[in-house]
């Protein structure tokens, strides 16, 4: 309601009459008597309504007088507060007119009012209510309307605004907060428009430090901003288009806080920022990041608050702020990684946008985003799993593998939080446990991680979080029982490393412990550190854990009680209760209340982290039996848990199995071996395996305390070693032999039926008796050796291995499932493991077996598994043979006494089986190789076969190769810094030394036939930087002038193999001379002094003769310009699979039109030649297939222009008449195909008669390498091939449908065929067998 100014102020006598009973009031009377007649005149005012004209107009000079100086400044507040209340009533008496005419007299009214309403702030105040009158009164009337019509009403409007929010508190009640609200709306709503300074005197108590200020004043802003809406919200935009878009920050003091404001407002009602948000987007794209990354920070809580709408509203701000996650300025990505938790559990609909662009931060560079993207995951992922897809909770897998320690830590440490709330407390159902059922496997997989920091948290989150060891005991075991049953292969290997490397630092510990109790020695001390150094290894930061044990191991030699609490804790009989006592003890006497951060007590605890035992205790095994007894009777919650009641038995076995490793004493009671007796019985073959050796592991005691348990027994092991499964009559004897101490009466009873049973005839029946009488050989040699001896003369050479009783399958196939082994094979390859244990427990070589065994072996080889060449025998079965005595031989090299009498033939013939024409042999025979080396048993020369698998077509076995030798050189020279006696042996144990092995070994490569063959030498040159390569990464003590000089000695020697033949020895120091070459390519310290003169094997090279001075460069410098430049040339069949040494162009890479199984055929057949590290031939071993190479890929087929194929044809026909004078030498290597064709072949009779003209064919398959060409087969299958490969004899892939089946890898072609071939593509080239 507007007033109006009246024409007319007072009557013309200007007389003023004061109501009935009410003296003057002037300023001679007291302030008391002032108050006293305000009171009347106040109540008169009150009384009076708009209709009594009469009385208006008598009051009207009262009116006027009381808006005089007197009254509007009199120091008294109760005066003041009267006049107050008297004035607002005139107001609302003489409404819609106002009885004062000068506007600066209303402004000084209304400025007065608006004073006197600061009373209202104390609602305890006894004048409290009249202030309530006064604001009730104006909010009804809308008394300051009036004000609109002043020039400076802003002045009055924003000091009444700031009054009403300064007084509002807690005290006041509704009605307070209905006046105040009434009074200010009607200003804003019923004026022309808002000024910045009233807008700011509202918005100033949205400000957050305003807000936690006054929180009512806050709460009427927001009723207020509601309430006005459509009249204010043009004036906000206003405002934000101002400080936003235009940057005049001086427009308002609260320009700064302009994204506190939007939030705010956002929260109150967000029609208030219609006109705002796309100036938002402005924004976000400024240039300047910081700018950028505050209004990411407004935006994040604007899109993640709890019931915002705005992603949905507002599509394009929300496109452009997602944008913002690939921001350039670091701050901003975090800011939108962050916001992405919030958003995933406020807003799940919008977790498909979030995922794409949470997929590339969580490849960010910067480590704090990938830790953040992790947080935010597994954040929304602990409130509700349905809230992250599988796709983000991949992204954290992932992240479990990064580089940095921080970001590895809270993934794992996310994803195990997940798996105990979700499968171990299942507490969101059988769905959400199985969505994150592959957490606890990828957990244990980060053990086989190379740091010690990753191995450590998996065995905390194993302990803490998947089988949480605070747990009871019977709930602990079941949660481990079943665990271990639903792990996948390898995280149960991972778990039984992990408590292998516990037992195996509880060992350590022990043997500390054995070295105190010693008298003070300096070789006791020696032993000592040494320990200490090996537990430090096993430590977080090595360097620092040294230090620490150091320290330690001080503490335990002055206090005794401390090494009786350790002791106590390693204990085999020790509790876990009692292990959780000793921790807390051990802590307490060394914790320093004056440290509360203590490095070395951190490093204690995890010493005793590791060596505690709070898992397994005889309690805890004893549980498990009874959990095994309920499954094999049925009455467990297999089902339940999901796991089939045959999978918990056998993988309950499993566990005990592995558990009576490393905790033996555990087992020991009755009622324990009472339900392994039980399991022995079962049908199932893995149970009752498992069952004997958990007594062979540990019933040591049986015999002596449990007579019982020993007679029930006895039976069940002399039936299983001579009628179970292999498996379990290997085990059978030897827990024999472990346990009781009549074993040699036992293991006679077993042997005498066995030995005479033996029939070639039925090799079904043949294999565990085979198994068992090698091992009761190898177990009591002195016993058994000699009636062995007769058989293996009569029965497993004569008999069997030289026999052939049944027909191999012709289907053509390099391997087979071991189900499609024919049992005579099999047969034949327990034989061969039998002669082998039986030669290990004789240990000497006394009788000459062992030269016979291993002339025996090596015709196995040389004849490529048939050994008695009837061609009787199948491809995959000689493949099995083959492997078998490469196998054997390898496994007596282990024996120094059989060491000695091996020679360098036969270490050849055993070291090409790495390059065997069969993917699976040579991937089985790498490995057995590979974990002898690492375990120190094998000797050095047969590292350097390694060297030969720089041939191998298929990329992963290189790969896997690089990996071994890696390993091998590592931990060698580990054990030489950890060992101070090692210094001693260096010629067995320095990596270096490899290299006199490995130029012998290819200097009697079967494929180095031309020493001046450039190809040839590439070859020789690739084998040589495999091995190098490793060897020369680091120079450590100078090792690139002991490799240099090394091979200079060499060449001042001649080849011992055969001293006096001028060719070998050129052939040798051909190679020296490569190596020579790629040395000096390679280093550029090899000229500096060696630090140790070498020593050459004299197994393999004559001593020096000091009048022969070889000075000679036996390469040419063409070959040296090839060697170093990659200079075409035609590619071979085994074609170049690794990278020479310098850097040339790239490769060609051409696919033959039509080809949809990814041939790779080179147009040209130069070798790419990276240099460094860089990985190997990229293009070309793309289409690399692994094990499938024998079983799934269609052969290559290749055409071969004429011009190339005479050398190759002569050079076959000069390598069959020197492998008939050196026959030793050049044998074993076995060519893809024979000359006619016909092991390799296998198609229709028409196709199977090629024209063999102008190939003189020899009378017998060459048992060599295959010849280094491949001719054509048939050309109709070329647009489908796939490479094949570089291997000893051609890898042959056998095509996926039978009728397809065509292994022609080497068959020779007729030379009308090889013409037309040649007309037709005259341009194409050998085919690069890479694969």
């Amino acid at each position: 309601m507007r007033m109006e100014f009246p024409q007319q102020q007072k009557p013309a006598d200007g007389k003023i009459i004061y109501p009935p009973g009410v003296k003057e009031i002037t300023d001679k009377i007291t302030n008391d008597e002032v108050v006293k007649r305000l009171k009347m005149v106040v109540k008169t005012f009150m009384d009076m309504d708009q209709d009594s004209e009469d009385e208006k107009q008598q009051y009207l000079p009262l009116a006027l007088h009381l808006a005089s100086e007197f009254f509007l400044r009199n120091p008294n507040k109760d005066v003041r507060l009267l006049v107050a209340c008297c004035l607002a009533d005139i107001f609302r008496i003489y409404a819609p007119e106002a009885p004062y005419t000068s506007h600066d007299k209303l402004k000084d009214i209304f400025l007065f009012i608006t004073r006197q309403l600061k009373g209202l702030e104390d609602t305890k105040s006894p004048q409290f209510n009249r202030y309530f009158y006064l604001l009730e009164n104006i909010a009804w009337v809308k008394s300051y309307n009036i004000c609109f019509e002043l020039e400076d009403c802003n002045e009055i409007f924003i000091q009444l605004f700031k009054t009403l929010f300064s007084v509002i508190n807690n005290s006041h009640n509704q009605k307070v907060h209905m006046h105040m609200l009434d009074l200010m709306s009607s200003i804003i709503m019923e004026g022309d428009g808002v000024t910045q300074e009233l807008l700011d005197s509202i918005l100033i108590n949205l400000i957050p430090a305003h807000k936690n200020l006054n929180k009512q004043a806050f709460d009427l802003s927001k009723v207020l901003l509601k309430r006005t809406v459509q009249t204010i919200e043009t004036c906000i935009a206003n405002f934000f288009n101002q400080v936003l878009v235009l940057g005049k920050s001086s427009v308002s003091d609260l320009s700064e806080h302009v994204f506190d404001l939007i939030q705010e407002l956002f929260a109150i009602d967000p029609p208030l920022l219609l006109s705002v948000m796309p100036q938002l987007e402005f924004k976000l794209k400024s240039n300047d990041g910081e700018e950028r990354l505050a209004v990411v920070r407004l935006l994040a809580k604007l899109f993640g608050a709890k019931d915002s709408e705005l992603a949905t509203q507002n599509r394009p701000l929300w496109q452009c702020f997602l944008g913002r996650f690939n921001d350039i300025h670091v701050p901003v990505r975090l800011e939108c990684v962050k916001f992405a938790s919030h958003c995933l559990m406020n807003h799940p609909d919008l977790a498909k946008d979030l995922t794409e662009f949470l997929k590339v931060r969580s490849h960010d560079p910067e480590e704090a985003i990938r830790h953040d993207v992790i947080v935010t995951i597994i954040t929304a992922g602990k409130k509700d799993l349905c809230l992250v897809n599988d796709q983000l909770l991949g992204f954290v897998r992932e992240r479990t593998l990064d580089k940095r320690w921080r970001v590895r830590k809270e993934a794992m440490m996310g994803l195990a939080q997940l798996h105990k709330k979700y499968c171990l407390h299942h507490e969101a159902g059988k769905d959400a446990a199985q969505k994150v059922s592959w957490i606890k496997d990828k957990l244990l997989h980060i053990y086989y991680q190379n740091s010690i920091d990753d191995k450590l948290l998996v065995e905390k989150i194993f302990a803490q979080y998947m089988v949480p060891h605070n747990l009871e005991t019977e709930e602990k075991m079941k949660c481990l029982y079943y665990l271990y049953a639903c792990l996948d292969p390898n995280a149960v290997k991972a778990l039984n490393e992990m408590w292998k490397c516990q037992n195996m630092l509880r060992s350590q510990v022990r043997e500390l412990l054995d070295l105190h109790k010693q008298p003070t020695s300096e070789a006791n001390s020696a032993a000592m550190f040494g320990k200490l150094m090996t537990i430090a290894k096993n430590l977080p930061d090595p360097g620092k854990a040294q230090d620490f044990m150091k320290k330690f191991n001080q503490v335990l030699g002055e206090d005794e009680k401390l090494r009786v609490q350790l002791e106590l804790l390693i204990s085999p009989t020790c509790s876990c209760k009692q292990a959780d006592v000793c921790v807390r003890e051990i802590t307490r006497k060394l914790a320093n209340p004056k440290q509360p951060t203590n490095p070395f007590l951190e490093m204690v605890k995890f010493l005793l982290e590791r060596i505690a035992p709070v898992h397994i205790d005889s309690e805890a095994i004893s549980a498990l039996v009874k959990l095994l007894n309920k499954s094999i009777e049925g009455t467990a919650d297999d089902e339940e848990e999901g796991v089939p009641p045959d999978a918990a038995i056998r993988s309950g076995l499993e566990l005990l199995k592995v558990l009576s490793f490393t905790h033996p004493t555990s087992f020991h009671s009755a009622e324990t071996y009472e339900s392994l007796l039980q399991c022995l019985k079962m049908e199932d073959e893995k149970v009752a395996e498992a069952a004997i050796q958990i007594f062979r592991n540990t019933g040591h005691k049986i015999e002596t305390e449990l007579p019982q348990i020993r007679s029930t027994l006895i039976p069940i092991l002399h039936q299983k070693a001579k009628r179970g499964t292999p498996h379990q009559a290997k085990q059978a004897v030897h827990c024999i032999h472990a346990i009781f101490h009549n074993k040699e009466v036992q293991l006679a009873q077993i042997f005498e039926p066995l030995s005479r049973s033996l029939n070639a005839d039925v090799p079904e029946q043949l294999i565990t008796p085979l198994v068992s009488l090698g091992h009761i050989s190898m177990l009591a040699p002195d016993q058994f050796a000699s009636p062995m001896k007769s058989i293996v003369a009569n029965f497993i050479v004569k008999d069997l291995l030289m026999n052939d009783r049944s027909v191999g399958n012709k289907n053509g196939k390099l391997w087979c499932p071991d189900e499609e082994v024919s049992p005579e094979v099999l047969a034949k390859v327990h034989a061969i493991k039998l002669l082998v244990r039986w030669l290990l427990g004789m240990r000497n070589n006394q009788s000459k077996s062992a030269n016979s065994t291993l002339r025996l072996l090596s015709a196995m080889l040389v004849s490529e598994g048939d050994l008695t060449e009837q061609k009787k025998i199948s491809k995959s079965d000689m493949s099995r043979l083959r492997l078998a005595a490469g196998g054997a031989i390898m496994k007596l090299s282990q024996e120094p006494c059989y060491h000695e009498i091996i020679t360098p033939e036969q270490f050849q013939l055993s070291a090409l089986v790495i390059n065997d024409e069969c993917y699976q042999v040579r991937q089985i025979f790498a490995q057995k190789v590979h974990v002898a080396l690492v375990k120190l048993q094998l000797p050095l020369e047969y590292m350097s076969i390694f060297s030969l698998c720089a041939k191998d077509p298929v990329k992963e076995r290189r790969a896997h190769a690089r990996q071994c030798l890696l390993k091998n050189i590592s931990v060698r020279r580990e054990y030489i810094k950890q060992n101070p006696m090692a210094h001693e042996k260096l010629l067995s144990l320095l990596p270096e030394y490899v290299v006199p092995y490995m130029i012998h070994l290819l200097a009697h490569d079967p494929d180095f036939t031309k020493p001046q063959d450039f190809e040839q030498l590439r070859d020789i040159k690739e084998c040589l930087w495999f091995m190098l390569e490793v060897l020369m990464t680091k120079n450590e003590n100078n090792s690139h002038a002991f490799l240099k000089k090394m091979v200079d000695n060499i060449k001042q020697t001649k080849d011992a193999q055969a001293p006096d033949d001028p060719k070998t020895n050129e052939k040798l120091y051909i190679v020296c001379d490569i190596a020579l070459f790629v040395i000096v390519n390679k280093s550029t310290t090899y000229h500096l002094e060696s630090p140790k003169d070498p020593v050459l094997p004299t197994k393999f090279f004559t001593a020096p003769d000091k009048d022969f001075i070889n000075d000679k460069e036996y390469l040419s410098l063409e070959a040296r310009t090839v060697l170093l430049t990659g200079k075409p040339k035609p590619a071979s069949v085994l074609g170049t699979v690794n990278k020479p040494l310098s850097v040339t162009g790239k490769r060609p890479y051409n696919r033959t039109a039509g080809s949809e199984t990814g041939s790779n055929v080179s147009g040209n057949s130069e070798p790419s030649s990276p240099s460094g590290n860089k990985g190997r031939e990229q293009g070309t071993d793309a289409s690399e297939t692994g094990a499938s190479e024998n079983e799934e890929n269609p052969v290559i087929l290749l055409s071969v222009t004429p011009a190339k194929t005479e050398p190759v044809k002569n050079k076959e026909v000069n390598s069959e008449q020197s492998a008939a004078g050196n026959a030793s030498a050049e044998r074993g290597k076995k060519r893809a195909a024979p000359a006619d064709g016909s092991e390799n072949m296998h198609q229709s009779p028409e196709e199977n008669q090629p024209d063999e003209v102008g190939a003189p064919v020899p009378p017998k398959p060459r048992r060599g390498r295959p010849p280094k060409s491949q001719t054509p087969g048939s050309t109709e299958k070329s647009s489908e091939a796939k490479t094949g490969g570089r291997g000893r004899k051609r890898a042959a892939p056998t095509p996926e449908s039978p009728g397809e089946l065509l292994e022609a890898a080497n068959i020779k072609v007729p030379k009308q065929q090889k013409d037309t071939e040649a007309k037709k593509a005259p341009a194409q080239r050998q085919m690069d067998l890479q694969r």
